[in-house]
């Protein structure tokens, strides 16, 4: 079978969009093009105006696509794009092998729906929470249904949403593409004191760390819960490497009133124009890395927490428990039990150094043998020549 030579690759987050999704993306694009193929990104953002199309790049190339309020309009839209882009005489270059779709919905459903339109193989990775999204009144049960059949290749980021994919669809073919980490720059170094201060973490605070976007299906409430119990037993803040998603400002004021969230020891840094570089040296400042989930799928940020050396404590949501020794390489908290997170942070803070050394090397080790590049390049070729022709 020849192999994969172009592929769409159609998302709805990518950078400098932040979150998992456009990590995963990126992360995703760059090792397709370092196996030799050449791709072209769609993705929509709200950072351009309604109908703009904006491109950049070579290999991949990428085009940013200003979607409306509706998606009823900017689906329309998008395939005029892909019509343009699809028109092989335009490049010389020949069709597109694979047509992508990064996220089940809205990003897979696009995808399964021109590559049938297109009579190409399509590819619809689902990262976690697009399937528990849907499943789910008032979620879009028949779309997802019709995405899950009609998409030639269905992938998930763990065991546990392939099993889902079964229960659901019947498929049993669901290719496991777990997420992966650059273990060169998220590893253990020595912590900044400058930084440290720079934050305005205390001396003598124990550091409750999160990275990425704080908000519900990620544990605010939890995180914030934990944090109070904590500081009523010893000095602690909570570091957020990210930023808390607007629309749940409203939650964090609960738990601040009026008073600073510095007052409370909530430091939040807000985007890192460092990258990921930048990510890793904040998280060498925490004590403790919590990824207390209520639903997830492979989180990135937790994979790049353990590379960084941290110790960990999450839940049990998703494929975290895939991730997670308990007692070996960092702490579950059953989601059942979070309310018991700060007994957890507590028991963790008065470990003994030697227990918390193996474990935060464990978590490393771990990350760094199973999650790594090469394994997830390894998996691409396989699906790209193999699977891809189904």
């Amino acid at each position: 079978m020849e192999p994969v030579k172009r592929l769409l690759f159609i998302t709805e987050h990518y950078p400098p969009s932040l979150g998992g999704v456009a990590v995963s993306a990126n992360r995703t694009v760059a090792a397709l093009c370092g196996l030799g193929v050449e791709v072209d990104v769609i993705a929509w953002t709200r950072a351009l105006q309604p109908g703009v199309v904006e491109s950049a790049g070579e290999n991949p190339r990428v085009f940013r696509v200003g979607r409306y309020r509706e998606w009823d309009t900017t689906f329309p839209h998008t395939l005029n794009l892909c019509d343009w882009l699809c028109a092989a005489a335009l490049y010389d270059k020949g069709p597109y092998d694979r047509i992508w779709g990064h996220y089940l919905a809205p990003a897979g459903f696009f995808a399964a729906w021109l590559g049938r339109l297109k009579g190409t193989p399509s590819i619809v990775s689902i990262r976690g929470n697009d399937l528990d999204r849907d499943m789910f009144p008032p979620g879009d049960f028949a779309r997802l249904l019709w995405t899950l059949e009609h998409a030639t290749v269905v992938t998930a980021v763990s065991e546990e949403l392939s099993r889902k994919v079964t229960a659901l669809a019947g498929r049993k073919d669901v290719v496991h593409l777990p997420n992966s980490v650059d273990h060169e720059v998220f590893r253990p170094e020595s912590a900044s004191a400058g930084l440290r201060e720079q934050l305005g973490i205390q001396a003598d605070e124990f550091v409750l760390g999160f990275c990425g976007e704080l908000r519900e299906k990620k544990g605010l409430r939890e995180i914030l819960d934990a944090l109070r119990q904590v500081r009523a037993k010893r000095p602690a803040c909570l570091l957020i490497i990210g930023e808390v998603r607007p629309s749940q400002m409203p939650k964090l004021f609960e738990y601040t009133g009026t008073e600073p969230l510095a007052a409370h020891r909530i430091l939040v840094t807000g985007v890192l124009a460092g990258g990921p570089r930048e990510v890793n040296r904040h998280l060498q400042l925490c004590d403790v890395y919590l990824q207390p989930s209520l639903w997830d799928g492979m989180p990135n940020a937790l994979l790049e927490a353990m590379a960084a050396g941290c110790g960990c404590i999450a839940s049990d949501a998703g494929g975290i428990p895939e991730i997670i020794t308990p007692g070996v390489d960092g702490v579950i908290v059953p989601c059942w039990q979070l309310h018991r997170l700060a007994e957890a942070i507590l028991e963790w803070a008065d470990a003994g150094e030697e227990h918390r050394r193996r474990v935060r090397e464990a978590a490393r080790g771990r990350v760094v043998e199973h999650f790594n590049f090469d394994r997830e390049r390894v998996r691409l070729r396989s699906l790209l020549v193999v699977n891809g022709g189904q």
